[in-house]
């Protein structure tokens, strides 16, 4: 989920609606354990569920499967929202009790609306909104007391980060800045990943037979989504620890990528 601002946007649900054609059930199975892995066993079934940014909706799909009483997905890019509601026709025909709309994080009015959740969700949601801080409180008060926010923000690596942030600006500015960056990002990406397993003496295909191992995801779209996802905003661990605290949030699991690319991962409970 983004939203319109200055900076360009990706079309994040046209690479999602490229994601579901390889869907199946070993991936759907995949992210459901790892959603088991990541939230305590007994905070899922028979709550409520709010995903905010759903993209594929598949996180919303695995919510529905394990039991959440209400699941209510929105996004703001509308071809995510066509995304979800394909993936729930295709799995979940059937869930009245998942709800699907466009909406937006920054919309004070429409949160409002929602009430609150005993599950707020926003994996990798918040930082592409072009007005991160905000967008992070706004989900802090859509959880119920007791109640728990997992979100994953992406590290901020300082100048690193600010590089790639200019290295998303071109792949959004035109089509020859797309074919740029994917040309470019994508072959060094599988290069650095060879020679490591090389030198480890590692089976250079198994990373990628593994990927959905962690989350059901696509390495390749996954690629696709860093590359061209913006807006694109960071922050530190500490950072959003010193957020979070004085809104009466405890930390209840922290998954850091090592100070490196990618998202930390976070897991509060509301007091």
């Amino acid at each position: 989920m983004t939203e319109a601002g200055a900076a360009p946007r990706f079309a994040f649900g046209k690479n999602w609606q490229h994601f579901l054609g390889r869907l199946d059930d070993d991936r759907i199975a995949k992210a459901a354990r790892s959603v088991q892995a990541f939230l305590p066993a007994a905070s899922i079934s028979g709550k409520t569920w709010l995903d905010i940014g759903s993209g594929s909706g598949l996180s919303s799909l695995v919510a529905t499967r394990l039991g959440c009483s209400r699941v209510h997905s929105f996004d703001y890019d509308t071809d995510s929202v066509e995304c979800t509601r394909e993936m729930k026709r295709r799995y979940f025909a059937d869930a009245p009790h998942w709800c699907i709309e466009r909406g937006s994080v920054l919309d004070r009015d429409y949160l409002d609306a929602l009430g609150t959740w005993d599950i707020v969700y926003a994996w990798g949601v918040l930082h592409h909104t072009g007005s991160m801080w905000t967008a992070l409180g706004n989900a802090a008060d859509r959880v119920s007391p007791g109640g728990l926010l997992w979100i994953a923000i992406y590290n901020d690596q300082g100048g690193i980060s600010v590089r790639w942030r200019k290295i998303k600006s071109l792949y959004n500015r035109s089509r020859w800045g797309r074919a740029l960056v994917l040309g470019t990002c994508i072959p060094y990406f599988a290069l650095r990943g060879l020679v490591g397993d090389l030198l480890r003496r590692q089976d250079p295909t198994r990373r990628y037979r593994n990927y959905r191992q962690g989350r059901g995801m696509s390495v390749l779209h996954d690629w696709i989504d860093w590359l061209g996802g913006s807006p694109f905003e960071v922050a530190t661990p500490e950072a959003i620890l010193d957020f979070y605290r004085p809104r009466g949030f405890v930390l209840e699991r922290l998954k850091t990528c090592g100070g490196s690319l990618g998202c930390n991962e976070f897991l509060f409970r509301k007091e």
